[in-house]
Parts: structure tokens; sequence; C-alpha cells
């Protein structure tokens, strides 16, 4: 994709203008395109995503931030949204210097791929949804795979007044397999979700006996037990700690909130706020992780911030405003859903570190208990500390032995209860980040990462 590249001369000189103006002034143009191929039994659905495109300007004006949209990359639209900049320039009153640190980095990022959808066509990605539909199939009492695969090319350009400039070309692989089982007229279900920065060698896990596993899953499920419920111990797998990592130190820790004092979190930087073996991440430079970035919106490289480190909570995700209000530094954490959307501090791969104990040394601690697994969703409240995390199914934990198979349940509670009570973190021969989508509020979802190691803890428990 070269969108950008075409009409960098024309962005570059509406940046110019309002350079010559104001105290700080900076874009973000972006370029998108992308496809998703939907297969079932009825049907083959493809849909190409709306080309997108445009490009928005922000200047410091003396005393607040002002800022301006289009669609337009050269045109007359272009013109008109540079001088009406320029005009709020003229009004403005203000002297003061703007918030934080300028940055000047100048680089360029493109993703490497060596098996992309686009590149296999519609006619390979279709004939790949069907062999991967007719693997879950062919497993005894699947009734029917919905199977959905898609890619996103993206391109964005930051550049500033200061003398930065970052060219990204960010491609994005997601695959969705969801095997139905049936009998006696009563459906269940699992799935699997893999995504990642990069073309299909970032999607592990595309492969037969994963597909197959897991249609066996969505058959088992069918004489699944009811969950238990009540406070008890729980041990969270890899997919349910990530959840977790997002849920407990997720928006919570978006330093904007801390401005605003919307976090329950901003008066416990520098406690102790887990046991020393407990530690969480967000890396937004993670290898092929689904929310890596090269650069944020502010051009700020994607960097990895330690949040809380060995049970201290040490730090929060930064954009230039809230890292000079708090004194702090940027960590490459501000972001767009899109030209058309504020710039907010958001995350990107979130999870906990690796612990040093094995899975079965954890579940042999446990008397009476639960093993949450494949997490499905979950939700915060960053004001009041509260978190609920859903999964699609578990296993009861009955003196040191899983036991019965349950189905989808909930877990809830306090965040820091949680963490206080946590007992043990897993090893790890790897973090693989889980895709999702994440929503500052109800709106401006962008792809975030959830990763992480089992964790025992203690939490309250029950269907979903």
């Amino acid at each position: 994709m070269t969108l950008l590249d075409d009409h960098e001369g024309d962005l570059t000189k509406g940046l110019e203008r309002l350079a010559r103006r104001a105290k700080f002034a900076e874009m973000m143009g972006q370029a998108s395109r992308g496809e998703s191929v939907m297969i079932d039994t009825k049907s083959t659905v493809v849909s190409p995503q709306p080309r997108l495109a445009g490009v928005v300007y922000r200047v410091w004006t003396g005393a607040r931030w002002a800022e301006a949209a289009t669609s337009d990359l050269s045109g007359r639209d272009l013109e008109a949204t540079v001088a009406r900049l320029e005009s709020e320039l003229g009004r403005a009153g203000g002297s003061e210097p703007p918030p934080g640190e300028s940055t000047t980095t100048r680089a360029t990022w493109t993703t490497p791929t060596r098996r992309s959808l686009e590149e296999l066509g519609r006619e390979g990605t279709i004939r790949l949804g069907k062999e991967v539909r007719g693997w879950a199939t062919a497993v005894p009492g699947i009734v029917e795979t919905q199977v959905r695969l898609s890619w996103q090319d993206e391109e964005r350009l930051y550049a500033n007044s200061a003398g930065a400039r970052c060219l990204q070309q960010t491609v994005r692989t997601h695959v969705i397999a969801v095997p139905i089982a049936m009998e006696n007229g009563r459906p269940a279900f699992d799935f699997l979700s893999r995504g990642g920065v990069g073309g299909l060698e970032r999607v592990p896990g595309l492969e037969e006996p994963e597909v197959r596993k897991a249609a066996e899953s969505s058959r088992e499920l069918l004489h699944a037990k009811a969950p238990p419920t009540g406070e008890l111990e729980v041990l969270l797998d890899d997919t349910v700690a990530g959840l977790l990592a997002h849920e407990s130190f997720g928006h919570g820790t978006e330093a904007d909130q801390f401005v605003r004092d919307r976090s329950y979190l901003k008066p416990l930087v520098g406690q102790v706020v887990a046991p020393p073996f407990l530690s969480i991440s967000d890396d937004g430079a993670f290898p092929g992780g689904w929310g890596s970035i090269y650069c944020d919106d502010e051009g700020h490289p994607g960097q990895k911030t330690r949040l809380i480190d060995h049970g201290r909570f040490v730090g929060a995700l930064h954009d230039r405003e809230s890292a000079a209000v708090l004194g702090a530094k940027a960590t490459g954490s501000t972001r767009r859903s899109n030209f058309l959307s504020r710039a907010f501090v958001r995350m990107t791969n979130t999870y906990v570190e690796p612990g040093d104990r094995t899975l079965e040394e954890l579940i042999a601690e446990v008397k009476q208990g639960v093993l949450l697994e494949h997490g499905s969703s979950g939700i915060e409240d960053p004001l009041g500390g509260q978190m609920q995390l859903k999964v699609r199914k578990g296993h009861k934990i009955e003196h040191g032995r899983l036991t019965d198979l349950v189905g989808s349940m909930a877990l809830s509670g306090r965040v820091l209860d949680f963490l206080r009570a946590t007992k043990g973190v897993g090893r790890s021969n790897g973090i693989e980040i889980e895709s999702g989508f994440c929503g500052k509020g109800h709106s401006d979802y962008l792809p975030v990462g959830t990763g992480g190691v089992p964790v025992l803890s203690r939490a309250i428990v029950g269907p979903a």
C-alpha cells in the first residue's frame, strides 16, 4: 500500500502551514483496507472492509489542543481543514508551551509476512476456510462450524513540527472457528480464535489437531455439569489470566483516567498490591502480538511498560499530557481508533509475567476449587475497582485433582482482593497473546492483546 506515500507532500504542506502559526503542530494520516470471509453450511460471504483514508491535524493554541480531520488527502477539503485550524490559532490567546515532550522519532516500519491472506486471494482463502470447517465437522456430533478469516492492511503516518516522521504499515490476520455440537435439540459450542501482526505464520494453532480439539471441546460441553457457586479457590488458565491482566490493570492504569480522578489505582502508585511473585506488563513492542504497534499516534515507539513489578504497582500508561501532569514519561500508549476519533491512552498487549510454579503444582495446592478455562470476555470498573471475567468452561478441583467438567461461568469481585489473595503464578515456555478488541467506554474500539500464565487465587464464581 502506498496511498500515504503518494499524498505525503500535500499532508506535509498543511503541517508546515500550521507550524508557522502554532507553538506545536502534528498530524496523523491513515489508510486501511482489508477483507473477511465467513463460511458455514449455507453460505460463503466475502466482505471487503470499507477503504478508510484521511488525516487529522492537531495544534497547541497556547492554552489548549485543537484538531480537525478530513478524508480528503490532497484537495479542497484538505485546504479548508488546515484553514479552519489557522483561524482557530488566530483567535487563541494563550502563551503556554504544549504539555509534555514532543517526540523527534524518525523511522519507517513494515510488517513482514511470509504467508498473507491477501496473497492467498479470495479463492485460496475460501479453500482454506472450507478446509478448517471440514476438520471440525469431521468430529462426530458437530452439526455446524462457522469459520471467519480476515486481514487488514493499515498505514499510519505521523509527523510533527519538532521533526518527527513515523510511517508504519501494519498487517493483522485473524481466524476464528466455532464448532457447534447438538444433542437432543440442545446446542453447545467452544471456539478457536487466533490472530496477530503478520500473516498466517502469526496464527498459531491453525492446523487440524487444534481445530479438532476445539470441536471435541464443543461436543464435551454437551455433558458439562453446572459450575460451582460461591467464594472458592480459583485457578485461571493462560487465557483467563490474560483477561485478568487486561481487566485488573487495564483501563485503571490508563493515566488520562488519573488526571480526571477516574481511577481507583491513582493513590496506589508505589504501593504493594500483590504478592512478590506477581508481575503484570503492557507491551506494545511484543513481537507479532495482536495489539502490537510500531509507534503510537503521538510518535512514541511501542514499548514495554511494567505495571506491577513483583507485587508493587510501579507504573501507568501515559500520553504526553498525563506524563507532564504526573511527572512521568510517555509510554507509547496514545492511540486513535481512526483519524476521526480522539487520541486516548490505551492498552496494547497486557499480560501476566511468568512465575516459577508448574500447573500441576498449582492444582495440587487446591482442596476445593475450580479451574477456569478459555476466557471469552471481561469487564471492569476503573473507578470502583470491580471486575468480572467470563469463561467457556472449567473443571472442578477436589483435593488436588481435576474432576468434573463444568460449563460456562463468571468470576467476579474486587481487583485488589483478588491480587492480594494470589497464592501462585505458573511457568511458561513463552507467552501467547490472545486477540481481542477494547473500547474506551462504549466506542473507539482497537485491537488489543492479552496473555499470561496460570494464576491461583480466590474469588466468587457462578454461572455466566
